[in-house]
């Protein structure tokens, strides 16, 4: 099936797709710091720029759209078209996000990966909820793990994939 938009408008559509500071971040930047906590956002020195960094706890805090990093929930949606073309870029992303998640566990950061769909959306958590699954995990030294709608599941240390 062919693109509805001509390649022009199609450029420019996806120019204008935020890489930071989006609504997501926003939303868990509020909680990071109602919870009083002192974070970094974006580092390029670390692998993959974490959108924050806690230093304190020595952890990383990754955002990650559910379309984009390819998140087995409600959110994410095979594309009806250049479905080819869409699945190797959203490939690429996972593969690149599980050696980041690698190296970053190398160098003794413990990472957290916070979907999209426990953000916004008709299952998203709640504040209350989602703050409280923050700080179990950022007080309670797991080395990683993921918040989804379903809450929070902790990652063996050692795997390279992180997909839901």
């Amino acid at each position: 099936m062919a693109d509805v938009h001509d390649k022009a408008t199609r450029s420019k559509n996806m120019r204008a797709i935020a890489t930071r500071d989006t609504a997501i971040e926003k939303r868990l930047a509020g909680l990071l710091e109602s919870l009083g906590l002192a974070w970094r956002a974006q580092d390029a020195a670390l692998p993959g720029r974490p959108d924050f960094v806690v230093d304190e706890y020595r952890c990383v805090i990754f955002a990650h759209g559910c379309f984009w990093h390819h998140h087995d929930c409600h959110l994410f949606k095979v594309p009806a078209t250049r479905t080819d073309f869409w699945m190797e870029k959203i490939g690429k992303n996972v593969e690149r996000d599980a050696r980041d998640f690698a190296l970053l566990r190398e160098r003794g950061w413990r990472v957290l990966i916070v979907w999209e769909c426990a953000l916004r959306g008709r299952l998203k958590l709640t504040d209350e909820a989602l703050s409280e699954r923050l700080e179990e995990w950022i007080c309670d030294g797991d080395a990683a793990a993921q918040i989804d709608t379903k809450g929070i599941k902790r990652l063996n240390a050692a795997s390279s994939s992180h997909k839901g």
